[in-house]
């Protein structure tokens, strides 16, 4: 038997949380070889569905981690979302990008959240270096400098300590791991009682719901609709004053509420849980070895779907930094970055989620037809069509290049290459890292050979459209042109993306790009 103070095991990374983050974390830091501890209070897996939005940012992070296809079949394109105002006339549409796709895959996408978490948590689990002990919750931890020493509860009482040189806090919005290292939730200001319904509706009644996705923004009761993968439906229905949350939950009430939808024979009751809707942001989220991801980090209101990728796009963000600190590539200064450039988005993304809800919840008849009509006429009198991928922002601050660098901080795309007739996205090509790529049309591909020598692991393309007659092998070809219009729209000769597929910096000139590496290699060391 150990004792308690007796470090009974030594981890490269504990993650606590088992979550979406914390299963994509650990499935991260497995695929790099790290020993990795991951533990949640809980046994199993919720079975009803909380998340359901997915994006093409994060749908390209599980083709990278070689998860996509197992978890394909939980997935469904996101149709248009249609705002009806408060006579219930089409006031805007929120759609996703068109074709040909800038990341190869469906932009916007719903999708079942127990089995995919079961996905994440398998792969996580198939590394040897991963160990998972479920029915475990931290109780408390130190950072000492050098590595973190954490005591742990399992199932049946018994207290243990393990160390690890870092600590990820995925443990969800009343994180223990937040509240112990005193970072501190700080409150943008949004507060709504929500009912959140989920129903399996019977195949014979689908017709008679919605086409699409829709906002019904009826001061008597704002309503979300959204259409989930195969036969699951979801509103979100506001709760007025006066309304008891707990009394709204019991079946009679839901069926009440979805009376203009469906009747209770009309469906299975999947789920009805009462939530206040939230907008809170940690003032920061490292303190030393010790960092805080997904819902410990954050919390915003649904309303373009964004709360697990926010959570999915943390850990992408923190995991390749780690991966740098562990192997001594960079020093710990460099997961500064994190904070800022998760803390910065996570704003700048509220902040227009929480526009969007004010204008949904709007409760007063007058301000809801001044909406209507403020709304419409942006449109030029007509319902405008806005893209969920124009409302996500990019990166703003941290690890990219100076303000004025063409691209700095965008989501890289990702075009579909042709390789001897087949067909692949980039990243299957390439890989993932740090990544270089020419415009073959404007630059010599032997002009930049040695650009690869700057940063360890740095891989140099050029890429050319398929029209163009190269014959040189390592020269990829697009098929659909993608990359050679987002060159032109950005007057780009090259560009430097980082691991986590945002640009570093784009550049006019090979030596602007010769100075921009220059300039990543110190920041990054």
């Amino acid at each position: 038997m150990h004792s308690e103070n007796e470090v009974s095991g030594r981890y490269d990374v504990l993650v606590v949380g088992f979550g979406p983050a914390g299963a994509v974390a650990a499935g991260m830091l497995g695929q790099k070889g790290y020993s990795t501890l991951v533990v949640d209070r809980l046994t199993g897996i919720y079975d009803k569905p909380r998340a359901i939005a997915l994006d093409h940012e994060i749908f390209r992070h599980f083709d990278n981690m070689g998860v996509a296809e197992a978890i394909r079949p939980f997935v469904a394109p996101f149709t248009a979302s249609q705002h009806f105002g408060a006579k219930g006339q089409l006031i805007r549409r929120i759609d996703m990008v068109a074709q040909p796709y800038p990341l190869g895959y469906t932009p916007s996408m719903v999708f079942t959240q127990p089995p995919v978490e079961a996905v994440l948590r398998n792969h996580a689990g198939s590394f040897d270096c991963v160990t998972i002990e479920l029915g475990t919750e931290l109780i408390d931890f130190s950072d000492t400098g050098e590595e973190v020493v954490a005591r742990l509860k399992d199932a049946g009482g018994n207290v243990r300590t393990v160390s690890a040189r870092f600590m990820i806090g995925c443990d969800g919005a009343w994180s223990t791991v937040r509240q112990h290292s005193g970072m501190k939730l700080e409150d943008l200001v949004f507060d709504e009682p929500w009912l959140v319904v989920d129903v399996k509706v019977h195949e014979e009644v689908l017709g008679k719901l919605p086409s699409t996705s829709a906002q019904f923004c009826d001061p008597a009761r704002p309503t979300s609709f959204i259409m989930g993968p195969e036969n699951h439906r979801r509103w979100e229905i506001m709760l007025l004053q006066g309304e008891d949350p707990r009394e709204m939950e019991k079946p009679e009430n839901v069926w009440k509420l979805l009376a203009p939808w469906l009747a209770p024979q009309d469906g299975e009751l999947w789920r009805a849980a009462a939530y206040r809707f939230h907008a809170l942001v940690a003032d920061v989220w490292r303190r030393g070895r010790v960092a805080i991801a997904g819902d410990a980090a954050h919390q915003q209101p649904p309303f373009i779907g964004q709360g697990m990728c926010q959570g999915l796009r943390d850990v992408s963000n923190l995991v390749w930094k780690l991966d740098r600190v562990l192997k001594g590539q960079s020093s710990p200064d460099l997961l500064d970055t994190y904070t800022v450039e998760r803390g910065r988005h996570v704003r700048s993304l509220t902040g227009k989620i929480k526009a969007i809800g004010q204008n949904v919840c709007e409760r007063d008849p007058q301000a809801a037809e001044a909406r209507d009509a403020r709304i419409l006429a942006e449109g030029g009198g007509q319902p405008l069509t806005i893209t969920r991928q124009e409302i996500v922002p990019p990166i703003e601050e941290g690890l990219i290049a100076a303000e004025g660098t063409p691209a700095r901080g965008l989501l890289f795309p990702q075009p579909v290459i042709v390789e001897q007739g087949a067909l692949r996205l980039l990243d299957q090509v390439v890989g993932t890292g740090w990544r270089v790529f020419i415009d073959g049309r404007n630059v010599n591909a032997g002009e930049c050979s040695d650009l690869g020598s700057d940063i360890e692991g740095l891989t140099v393309r050029s890429i050319v459209p398929g029209s163009v007659d190269v014959q040189e092998p390592s020269v990829l070809k697009e098929k659909d042109d993608v990359l050679a219009g987002w060159f032109d729209r950005h007057h780009a000769v090259g560009v430097i993306v980082r691991p986590d597929h945002y640009v570093f910096g784009a550049a006019n000139d090979v030596d602007s790009l010769r100075q921009q590496l220059t300039e990543l290699r110190g920041r990054l060391a």
